[in-house]
């Protein structure tokens, strides 16, 4: 006689589940070991993570705390890299309040004082006497009657814009942006994709033909049109990016998804739980989502490195995030005519930025797809 799996026995559920949780933490403890093999991979989750570090804290490390990174000293725009020079503080007239820890954190502190750039200055009793800076050889003699004033010296690393703001500070501002899009728009496609991709492969027939034809239809039509389209519709700024990246991403990853919903739903133990009068909602989630989740990883890091390059470009064309937000992608804009004239770092760096990011992504991806990969366990 046949075993009959029944209730009246949950001393064989619980063996069986037991073997599977043992099987299933052994696989992610086998692949997490491949993962940290790679080379490649555990570069680009080193600079991933201090990309991540450096979002969370970036107001407190940026030399330019103040929101934005959007300190503006004219005089001295478009200073090449290691630029230095005095300041002379010049305390506000209306008192800026304190920003706490957290408001701090999350926006920066608005500047409780004028910066004016000197050549060099000379302090008497209560009043500086200054060589105010116009330009690198003008100065303009001005004096300073005022009690506490204070001069310092502040070094650009990376040089300034064309408006006078610290490149060094608004990079690192800036990667908020890039992480931000990445997370929200990988979040938005692949919600859409796996549910589609799921709907698709598992129940087939009519519904995998409406699905495949709307899959189709949003293929055909080019990434760069549709995020137009949706901008146009939902306006320019920080939020309507996330969304138009996110709903442009999702095409592949449903269709990758279905494809290996069509080959899961036909082993024994999905039509095992068929028979057991499991509903569909409790295989699709239970039993055939949980194997399908290295492709979705390896589609989410590809996904996140094509959300900072849309993001790029858009900023790039005047349609992503808007001024005096800091974007890699804005900074290239502003500054991509210094390329051709003498200080082309200010364009390049912001560049190299969203190469190594993207760089960084891809190799966790490759990683990623490696490590999951069935055929490749000991």
């Amino acid at each position: 006689m046949q075993p009959v799996l029944t209730n009246d026995k949950p001393y064989t559920t619980n063996y069986k589940y037991q073997i599977v949780q043992y099987e299933s933490s052994s696989f992610l403890r086998d692949a997490w070991k491949r993962l940290l093999k790679n080379r490649g991979a555990v570069a680009g989750m080193v600079i991933i993570t201090a990309a991540l570090l450096l979002s969370l804290t970036a107001y407190y490390v940026a030399p330019d705390h103040s929101p934005n990174a959007n300190r503006m000293i004219v005089e001295t725009g478009g200073q090449k890299p290691g630029f230095s020079i005095w300041f002379v503080v010049v305390p506000k007239e209306n008192k800026v309040d304190q920003a706490g820890f957290f408001n701090r954190l999350l926006n920066g502190q608005e500047d409780n004082a004028y910066y004016i750039p000197v050549h060099s200055y000379q302090q008497t009793g209560d009043s500086i006497i200054t060589s105010k800076y116009v330009d690198e050889n003008i100065g303009e003699r001005k004096a300073f009657y005022a009690t506490g004033l204070k001069v310092v010296q502040k070094t650009f690393w990376l040089g300034t814009d064309k408006f006078g703001r610290d490149i060094l500070s608004r990079l690192i501002v800036g990667v908020r942006v890039s992480l931000a899009v990445g997370f929200i728009a990988v979040f938005i496609s692949l919600t859409i994709g796996i549910v589609l991709g799921l709907i698709a492969g598992y129940f087939g027939g009519r519904t995998d033909n409406m699905v495949m034809w709307f899959i189709n239809v949003i293929w055909s039509i080019p990434t760069l049109l549709l995020v137009f389209a949706i901008t146009l519709v939902l306006g320019k700024g920080f939020w309507q990016v996330f969304i138009a990246v996110g709903l442009t991403l999702w095409v592949s990853t449903a269709r990758i998804i279905r494809t290996q919903v069509l080959s899961i739903r036909e082993l024994q133990y999905i039509e095992a739980a068929k028979a057991l009068g499991y509903s569909h909602s409790r295989i699709l989630v239970r039993h055939i989502l949980p194997n399908v989740m290295g492709p979705v990883m390896v589609m989410a890091a590809s996904n996140f490195a094509t959300a900072i390059v849309v993001e790029a470009g858009l900023s790039f064309l005047g349609v992503g995030v808007q001024p005096p937000q800091p974007s890699w992608g804005l900074m290239i804009k502003e500054n991509y005519n210094f390329i051709i004239t003498h200080n082309p770092l200010l364009a390049i760096a912001p560049g190299i930025c969203i190469m190594l990011l993207v760089l960084a992504f891809n190799l966790l991806g490759n990683g990623l797809r490696d490590a999951v990969d069935v055929r490749g366990r000991v």
